[in-house]
């Protein structure tokens, strides 16, 4: 479970997995999708997501560079585990208004 929480555990990571899917894209675009992240944490999270061997990252020798990131197979495999805890938070906050409109 350390080991795990370790890959994903932050608060930024499993928002960055989410907002890349099954696509490609570039930083700026997950600097537009994810507004409240800064370029400085957003940009260690991506190399932590790359080392742990969940994202990848493609950069290209052009002007002005281009960088593009995508899932690995791993990161793809933690799409359902991230959208079951997704699923769990909404029955459960689905259950905590009703019981506060029985009150």
């Amino acid at each position: 479970m350390t080991r795990s929480m370790g890959m994903i555990g932050s608060k930024w990571k499993p928002i960055i997995v989410n907002a890349i899917q099954g696509r490609t894209v570039r930083f700026g675009q997950l600097d537009a999708i994810i507004p409240l992240i800064t370029r400085k944490v957003l940009t260690e999270q991506l190399k932590e997501l790359e080392e742990d061997g969940i994202l990848r990252r493609q950069s290209f020798n052009e002007t002005p560079p281009r960088v593009e990131y995508s899932l690995t197979a791993k990161g793809i495999e933690l799409l359902p585990i991230l959208n079951a805890v997704v699923n769990w938070n909404l029955k459960h906050e689905k259950a905590k208004e009703e019981l506060v409109e029985v009150k």
